[in-house]
Formats: C-alpha cells, structure tokens, sequence
C-alpha cells in the first residue's frame, strides 16, 4: 500500500463536503516509443506527463457507484463548477432553455475497461489507467445538440468547434 492510497478517503470527503470544489487533471500524454525512451539510461531525460482527462468522467462516477459522491455531485464537480470557474455558465454546464446542450448521455450499468486499444483516442500507447475496469459508460456524447460520439466512435464534424468568449468567473460571487 503506498502512502497516496491513504489520502483517497479523506480526498472524497473534501470533495463531499466542498472542500474540494472541482476535479482537474494536468492532462499531458506521452508515448513510450520515442519520447519516454529518452530517458533509457539518463531519468533526468523522461518526459513528465500522463493523459489522463480521457478517463476522469468515468473514473470519477467510479465514486458514485462506490458511494463516496452523489450523482448530482458528480454532474457538479465535472459540469457545472468549471463552467462557473471560466466564465461559461449558464452557457455551459446546464442543461436549460439558452443553453448549448452539450450533453453526457452515461449508461449506469454499463462497463468500461480502460485499454489502449479498447478505449484510447488520445495520441498515446499507454494509460495510467491501463487495465482498470471502471462501472458506467459513455454511450453519447452531444456538442450544442450534434452528436459527437456515439457507440465509443467519433462523428463530430470539421469546423463544429466554436470561439467562447468568456465572461468573469462566477463561483467565487
């Protein structure tokens, strides 16, 4: 047991109790082949980084399976607070007359077996996550009321993606 397992429990009451107030990631992927491999003889050369950002909705609705979060909270952590943070809501993180309906359509029941070749779009050969078999699904994923992703396969379109123009942040007021 390493001494991070020993945070978890008090890292999910942070977050219940709002402590912790949004879930982020330093999301920065590298491939073994040729970029982790510089470091074969010298560490000093590896470079830092892991993906990560692929994986967290389902890595965190781990938590409400496993009764450490409401669902609402989730939906909270991973919608609603950072849209607030950046200046996007109600924009974004809502789903209300105005908004974009960007939209999460997660199947409960399903399950996802994090893989390289099961479950990575990122341009990576490997995952932290590797082999982990989390409960819960994407099964569609909506962009302004297009579907985007569907059935784990890409249908977005070129040219979708839009310029937002922030406003100042509203979770602090």
């Amino acid at each position: 047991r390493s001494k991070a397992e020993g945070h978890q429990e008090e890292l999910w009451r942070y977050l219940r109790t709002n402590d912790l107030s949004v879930i982020s990631t330093d999301h920065c992927p590298f491939c073994f082949k040729e970029q982790k491999e510089l470091g074969v003889g010298n560490f000093s050369k590896i470079p830092n980084g892991i993906g990560s950002v692929e994986h967290r909705m389902d890595l965190i609705y781990q938590g409400v399976v496993d009764g450490q979060i409401s669902v609402e909270r989730w939906v909270e952590l991973c919608s609603t607070t950072p849209a607030r943070m950046f200046g996007l809501y109600p924009r974004k993180g809502a789903i209300a007359p105005g908004s974009d309906a960007d939209i999460v359509i997660y199947d409960p029941v399903g399950r996802t077996e994090i893989g390289f070749h099961k479950t990575h779009h990122m341009n990576m050969d490997h995952s932290a996550w590797e082999g982990f078999v989390v409960d819960g699904h994407v099964d569609t994923v909506l962009s302004r009321g297009k579907v985007v992703v569907e059935n784990n396969e890409y249908k977005g379109v070129k040219g979708h993606g839009q310029y937002l123009k922030r406003g100042l942040s509203q979770y602090l007021i």
